[in-house]
């Protein structure tokens, strides 16, 4: 059996604000295999970004482990989580985070750039043509359109070929059909790659689209809706 892209054993989170403590991941177990699709589901304050953003490393926990492609994150400084992000993880967001004053090119080759990689250039001009995009490469984000720009933010999250791409509503500031759209592609791209996908989603419409999709709420999982047919 492959060994899983994503193992977390026990994972738990809580932040310290003005009005105390709060636990906001309370035990989360997961295992997803290579090229798995999962979806979260879940209320809004129920833990899903967070979770997310404790997969990136961009979250430290409180308690339990977090192994991502065979790495364990506690094990990382901040300086190591950088450079792990950069070569095995690509995060899409429902906000499309483009640099406002580099073109396309350059946004998809911010993480090669990053990461030393002296053939960046070319290479996010090869993912903005998978993307449909290699007419606009020289475009800046002001003078593309909302679809256009997310699908420069997948085309920046699978330029490395990560191990795993973690996409938090990536439709949510899209319109229905240019959002079946985007998830057409980010599919397309995860099968192509073999990329372990993890997407947090309320429309239920998507979620089916997954392998697998669980339910979370009140910082837990809960067991898994329904899988593959």
């Amino acid at each position: 059996m492959d060994k899983p892209i994503v193992a977390i054993n026990d994972l738990h989170l809580s932040l310290v604000g003005g009005g105390g403590k709060v636990n906001i991941l309370r035990g989360i177990d997961l295992q997803l295999p290579p090229a798995a699709t999962l979806s979260i589901v879940g209320p809004s304050g129920a833990g899903k970004t967070t979770l997310l953003m404790a997969l990136a490393g961009l979250e430290r926990p409180t308690r339990g482990k977090i192994e991502i492609a065979g790495v364990d994150l506690g094990s990382l400084d901040e300086d190591g989580l950088a450079r792990f992000r950069r070569r095995q993880v690509g995060i899409v967001f429902q906000s499309f985070h483009l640099v406002p004053t580099m073109t396309a090119q350059e946004n998809v080759a911010l993480p090669l750039e990053f990461a030393g990689d002296d053939q960046a250039l070319e290479k996010a001009a090869a993912a903005l043509e998978l993307t449909g995009l290699a007419a606009r490469q020289a475009h800046f984000p002001g003078q593309l359109s909302g679809g256009e720009q997310q699908r420069v933010a997948l085309a920046r999250a699978f330029v490395a070929q990560p191990a795993l791409i973690l996409a938090d509503e990536p439709t949510g500031n899209l319109d229905r059909e240019t959002g079946q759209m985007v998830m057409d592609l980010l599919f397309d791209l995860q099968k192509k790659q073999g990329t372990t996908l993890v997407l947090v989603t309320h429309d239920p419409a998507l979620a089916k689209r997954c392998d697998r999709s669980v339910q979370m709420a009140d910082g837990r999982l809960q067991p898994s809706l329904q899988a593959a047919s």
